[in-house]
């Protein structure tokens, strides 16, 4: 009974923390590859295609990883063994991503195909070690408590270190802006653990068992919509304050660390919030409904107006975080005590975000050349042409939160009630 009581307590301050910072490298790397991979790549000169189809190889590895990271990891748990190799492949790709293109200092050449070719090399090996280390991070939650207040809250710290890890980067990333020599609008064109049983066999949860439950469609579907408005909207933001409102070089900084200041402050508010299936509901639902009148903003914003991108910002912060954190909660919910399936739930959904993600932004990016050229969009207007980053920031992402709500409303989310825990625990 004790033991029992152990886990269906609320966590102490101090578990939730050491959680929280478990997937700042992620964070921080995943910052960089929505928000400035597709300006570097366009900007040292590849093609818009040929910079969507780096992109799309590291989701495609991303998303493949993760069902297979998921299924091993139900089979054999190991969740930490998990985390540490996935963040030191991490660590040690990242550099390789926005470094120089290695074969081609290998074969003396600087063609665009063997430039892709190697920078799709390296995209992918980051994202199959990203992958392992997002999988088993929120798998933890499930393994960590049977408090289901408390797997809200681990899901909210995770978040607000997000936020964290973004502006860390974004102030460097600002810094570095302003040391540098302006570019013209023609350089930026298109931007587009389980270790209570190590290593021993246990009794899975068949993928089956999964499909046959309506909230798992649910949820998956509103997890992939939420993952598409966070991570559209990001990959086009710097090419659409600089190209169509035509800002300066540091509101590539600013704009992105705006976003994120107002995420973390929202996050660590939800963390003081008991928690029920309908309040996840309810908070999802503001969230999505608040995107839906940012991105209406975004889209009439003319550039004579550009300063209100800044106000914009901070209620895309906030329909953020609801949308984040109550998103990924809701698959706590749906994995309630069946903790030997969880992994699998976490990378079912993760396969299915990151291979939509990645065709999203192929589609949107490789119809750059159809956007118009830099000098039009210097003379943009509300009546004028909308550029594919004006849709990719604005009609995108308040789409997919509109489908997102409306799923919403058929959830039925029931708040479970703890059982006594089988065997033990992930302990923080």
């Amino acid at each position: 009974m004790e033991d029992e009581d152990a886990f269906t307590k609320p966590l102490g301050r101090q578990a939730v923390f050491y959680y929280g910072v478990g997937h700042m490298l992620n964070d921080i790397t995943s910052a960089c590859w929505f928000t400035y991979l597709l300006v570097f790549l366009t900007d040292i000169g590849l093609p818009p295609r040929d910079a969507a189809t780096v992109m799309l190889s590291g989701q495609i590895a991303d998303g493949f990883t993760t069902i297979f990271a998921g299924e091993l990891i139900d089979r054999f748990g190991h969740f930490k063994i998990w985390h540490g190799a996935g963040s030191i492949l991490v660590a040690g790709s990242f550099s390789s991503v926005f470094g120089g293109c290695l074969p081609c200092k290998i074969f003396c050449s600087n063609s665009s195909t063997l430039q892709t070719v190697g920078y799709s090399m390296f995209a992918a090996i980051f994202n199959v070690g990203w992958a392992a280390t997002q999988v088993s991070h929120m798998s933890m939650v499930n393994c960590i408590t049977l408090n289901s207040t408390s797997r809200v809250v681990l899901a909210s710290c995770r978040n607000a270190f997000t936020m964290v890890a973004n502006l860390s980067l974004y102030g460097v990333a600002l810094a570095v802006f302003n040391s540098i020599k302006p570019h013209t609008l023609v350089d930026v064109e298109n931007q587009q653990l389980k270790k209570g049983v190590h290593g021993k066999g246990y009794a899975r949860i068949s993928w089956s068992h999964w499909f046959r439950k309506v909230l798992y469609y649910q949820v998956a579907l509103v997890y992939v919509l939420t993952r598409l408005v966070t991570n559209v909207s990001q990959a086009f933001l710097a090419f659409y304050v600089i190209n169509d409102l035509q800002m300066s070089q540091s509101s590539k900084a600013l704009v992105p660390a705006i976003i994120y200041i107002c995420s973390f402050i929202v996050s660590v508010m939800l963390q003081e919030f008991t928690w029920t299936g309908q309040r996840l509901k309810a908070f999802y639902s503001a969230g999505g409904i608040l995107w839906i009148i940012c991105g209406a903003g975004i889209f009439f914003l003319p550039r004579n107006m550009n300063a209100f991108m800044y106000i914009i910002s901070v209620f895309i912060g906030i329909a953020n975080a609801l949308m984040t954190v109550t998103g990924v909660s809701m698959q706590s919910f749906l994995v309630g005590e069946d903790l030997h399936g969880c992994a699998f739930v976490y990378g079912s959904l993760s396969f299915l975000d990151k291979i939509s993600c990645g065709l999203a932004l192929f589609f949107l990016e490789s119809h750059g050349n159809s956007s118009p050229n830099p000098s039009a969009l210097g003379r943009y207007s509300v009546a004028g042409f909308f550029s594919v980053s004006r849709y990719g920031l604005s009609v995108v992402p308040a789409v997919c939160a509109l489908v997102g709500v409306a799923v919403t409303y058929t959830m039925n989310l029931n708040t479970p009630a703890p059982k006594p825990a089988m065997e033990p625990l992930l302990l923080a």
